[in-house]
């Protein structure tokens, strides 16, 4: 297996990244596999600390194949980083698999990853991995389901996809019908997605997720998600500007399956979407809300 370089963009959380990498370090393909870090430099002076105390740490990372740093001395926002980042490696090794500093993976998430990425290569309905799965629970005997909708928290692609990302707000805006608009929203089940890009077109923010959604809806694109996560975020402990906790992601236990079975149909499941789109309507505060809450977060690493 021709093993996908590991992309982690950090900041200036020490905690979070140490125990991103310590579990990632458990990952049984970890040695094999080359990880590249991009450290965004400080926004302002008072972050200068933190930041160095992560890339001190850095410094002292063992077991991967290879670890390269790239530090920027001027703060780029995490946007921006992860576009720039991810366009370097993917055009240089053709696939890549990525994750930010709170993001604790299951000693099989480069199983799943890699072999996904093998399975599905040359299959042009398959445009995005995810290592996370939003929490529902799935009542059938597969591995994995598809659905339009990426996520962010632990993902792959290959190049042949990626080269369709495009930050163009305008273009976008003019190229989405009515109807467009209503599937990109999950039949209206959660009008999130869409008010993110409004948003970003006013400057009110600065994103990167909704756009690579955009990119594989508008090529008719799906996205391959585990029945079971391999992936936990850690982040919602109040270390960002505007934090908060989520419950449901307290007491998940990961996916410890070593060999997957991707041998489905490559299409979305009524039954799981129609579980989805409950799940969008019903909870109290649901988790595309707290997605797009959890981007505000990210405005502060500007």
């Amino acid at each position: 297996m021709n093993l996908a370089p590991i992309i982690l963009f950090v900041y200036n959380r020490k905690w979070h990244t140490e125990e991103t990498i310590n579990a990632l370090k458990k990952n049984h393909l970890a040695f094999k596999s080359e990880l590249f870090i991009y450290s965004d430099g400080p926004k302002t002076n008072k972050d200068l600390d933190k930041v160095n105390n992560v890339r001190q740490y850095l410094k002292t990372i063992k077991g991967f194949k290879k670890v390269t740093i790239i530090k920027q001395e001027k703060n780029q926002g995490l946007a921006i980083s992860i576009i720039s980042g991810v366009t370097e490696i993917i055009n240089k090794y053709g696939k890549v698999v990525v994750l930010e500093d709170d993001l604790v993976t299951s000693p099989y998430f480069l199983n799943f990853m890699n072999a996904a990425l093998d399975y599905f290569e040359d299959n042009e309905k398959v445009w995005h991995i995810s290592g996370w799965s939003i929490p529902i629970e799935i009542n059938n005997r597969s591995d994995i389901y598809f659905y339009r909708v990426m996520n962010c928290w632990g993902w792959a692609t290959w190049s042949k996809n990626w080269k369709y990302f495009e930050r163009n707000t305008g273009k976008l805006i003019n190229q989405f019908s009515i109807n467009d608009i209503k599937h990109f929203n999950i039949d209206d089940a959660n009008n999130n997605f869409w008010k993110q890009v409004l948003l970003n077109h006013k400057n009110k923010l600065e994103t990167w997720a909704i756009f690579w959604y955009a990119a594989i809806f508008k090529n008719n694109g799906l996205c391959l998600n585990p029945c079971k996560s391999f992936v936990k975020n850690i982040g919602f402990d109040g270390s960002g500007k505007h934090t908060f906790d989520l419950n449901y992601n307290d007491n998940i236990e990961l996916n410890s399956k070593d060999v997957i079975n991707f041998d489905i149909e490559i299409k979305e499941d009524k039954l799981i979407i129609d579980q989805i789109k409950s799940f969008y309507r019903n909870s109290n505060k649901n988790i595309l809300i707290k997605l797009f809450d959890r981007v505000k977060i990210f405005l502060s690493r500007k």
